[in-house]
């Protein structure tokens, strides 16, 4: 069985199977801030799908980071990174959707 949350015409913003919780890119809420600003809200929105598919950053397996300028990525560390808490994960230069937002995340956590 499949389970999805918060779903759209288009898409759902995470999907449940097997014991593991699949998350669409979390982006942030303030156009143009800086990229703590951003990370800390896209961290946010992960926080709060993970919590409704029960269960929580500890968690997560794997991540995707997409940043719009790769020289955000120290930022980005001072937001995401939690000492022995850090998830395997990639991070790369991408142009997202939206020009005002710097960084795009995607995660893939037990349930």
């Amino acid at each position: 069985m499949i389970q999805r949350i918060e779903p759209g015409k288009r898409m759902s913003e995470a999907s449940i199977h097997g014991g593991i919780v699949y998350l669409a890119g979390q982006v942030p809420e303030t156009e143009g801030a800086d990229i703590e600003t951003q990370t800390r809200e896209v961290l946010a929105a992960i926080d709060a799908l993970l919590a409704q598919a029960g269960t929580d950053r500890r968690r997560i397996l794997r991540a995707q980071i997409f940043l719009a300028d790769i020289a955000d990525f120290a930022g980005m560390n001072r937001a995401w990174v939690v000492p022995g808490e850090a998830p395997s994960r990639a991070t790369v230069e991408a142009r997202l959707a939206n020009p005002a937002w710097k960084v795009e995340i995607v995660v893939t956590a037990a349930a």
